[in-house]
């Protein structure tokens, strides 16, 4: 089990929270110092079962400076994550072959 986590962010810091209280201690992945490759970033939109730019944070200073009203490609949504992992919508919780986006941070529980 492992938390994509931002400490800075109270959406990500509740999950954890959330995780710790129901027992679970999900090894801690800070990804805006660990930035995941293209193929973690593939595995996880496909055990999130959604589309690339379903997972990009449109509220970030980055995307609206670069990336607002663009039509990109799945790849493309992929390597500006990488690029600016900011863009990386958080908590994401994996575990196993599935995954979850703590928003709200209850919507990880049904992955587990």
């Amino acid at each position: 089990m492992e938390l994509f986590h931002n400490p800075r962010c109270a959406k990500s810091r509740a999950t954890l929270q959330l995780l710790e209280k129901q027992g679970f201690e999900p090894s801690i992945r800070k990804y805006l110092d660990d930035t995941p490759s293209k193929s973690e970033l593939k595995a996880i939109i496909d055990k999130l079962q959604i589309a690339p730019k379903s997972l990009v944070r449109k509220g970030e200073k980055i995307y609206k400076e670069e990336y607002k009203g663009s039509e990109l490609s799945d790849e493309a949504w992929i390597q500006a994550m990488v690029d600016h992992p900011k863009l990386i919508e958080r908590p994401i919780l994996i575990h196993g072959d599935k995954a979850a986006i703590g928003r709200p941070p209850e919507d990880v529980l049904k992955i587990l």
